[in-house]
């Protein structure tokens, strides 16, 4: 959870009804006229050219592998994964189940799901006897801050919008609410809005870096931040992906593992519902009732702030949990963490 005094993160779906356009009115006063400029100053410089020549040729590249995915929920994105129709987006783009259609360019496909990770919010249908366009996928972790950054989807139901920006940070253990975290981020200035959930962060050459996922809004103002945005880099889009049409789920996580069922105290710590028998947890003395207060060193009041801490952990790693007991007692233990079961 990202904070202004208090930024929230919120996942970028749609609602089913697109949202309404408001144009641009000029309210100045004045003459009516323009002034008068000669022609050579409003000649473009070449640089000026290149650039928006890179941004169309991206555009036409890309715009046919990013389709509209309708759920019962309401309206996302999704990028055409690979030749055989599958097509990867977010997880909370399909989670509320329900009959799925794709829609690319002027056609529109029954879709069905192939599998998803709510832990990592990604999420695989497949559409079947449709030629659609895969898209290319770059290496995300030769990304740098700075580097530009194109957004393509259907936000608020506007299908095909396109943004720019560039890519502003990389952030690890962020927050989406209901018990997922994301290990690393991209943030991106590129405007990216409900409905762009699932859809392409590009480069400049029309490659796909990342799947827009989050945006950044202020409980104060009411709305979202404006150029505050976040997307699931490339290769964990293409890593899950790839377990996901093999295997129908996921079989290696690269997650840490606790090996418990937990719950919220209202901001007191975390309480440990269930140890799974033979985990990580069981084997360092973690009980049932007993409650999580820190996790090496990081203080966790709520299940949220748990897991934003864990996943930016791996497994193998030896980490120290500070726990009162249902007796009241304090103490610590020590738990080297297993590997999240991606089934």
């Amino acid at each position: 959870m990202l904070r202004r005094h208090a930024w929230w993160l919120a996942p970028l779906f749609g609602a089913a009804v697109a949202g309404g356009v408001v144009a641009a009115v000029s309210l100045g006063g004045g003459s009516s006229s323009p002034p008068k400029t000669s022609p050579s100053a409003l000649r473009p410089a070449a640089a000026a050219l290149a650039f928006q020549g890179a941004i169309r040729a991206v555009v036409h590249k890309l715009s046919p592998s990013v389709v509209q995915i309708q759920s019962s929920q309401g309206l996302g994105s999704g990028v055409v994964f690979d030749s055989d129709g599958d097509v990867v987006t977010n997880n909370h783009v399909v989670a509320a189940g329900g009959p799925l259609t794709v829609t690319a360019g002027a056609h529109t496909y029954k879709a069905s799901l192939v599998g998803r990770f709510a832990p990592d919010d990604i999420a695989v249908v497949r559409v079947s006897g449709a030629h659609l366009t895969p898209a290319t996928f770059a290496d995300s972790s030769a990304l740098q801050v700075g580097d530009l950054a194109i957004a393509i989807g259907n936000p608020l139901g506007l299908r095909s919008s396109v943004t720019d920006g560039i890519v502003s940070a990389f952030r690890q253990g962020v927050s989406e609410g209901n018990g997922v975290a994301l290990p690393l981020v991209i943030q991106t200035s590129a405007a990216i809005n409900p409905g762009n959930s699932g859809g392409a962060l590009a480069d400049l050459e029309g490659r796909v870096i990342g799947i827009p996922t989050l945006a950044a809004t202020d409980p104060e103002l009411g709305g979202s931040a404006p150029g505050i945005g976040f997307a699931i880099p490339s290769n964990l889009v293409k890593d899950l992906a790839t377990q996901i049409i093999r295997n129908g789920h996921v079989v290696n996580s690269h997650r840490a593992y606790l090996g418990v069922e937990i719950g919220d105290t209202n901001g007191l710590g975390v309480l440990v519902q269930s140890v799974t028998r033979g985990g990580p947890a069981a084997k360092a003395g973690l009980e049932a009732g007993d409650v999580i207060r820190s996790l090496n060193g990081k203080a966790t009041p709520t299940v949220d702030d748990l897991t934003s801490v864990g996943s930016e952990l791996k497994p193998g790693t030896t980490v120290s949990l500070a726990v009162v007991t249902q007796h009241g007692k304090h103490k610590t233990l020590h738990v080297t963490l297993g590997t999240f079961p991606g089934g």
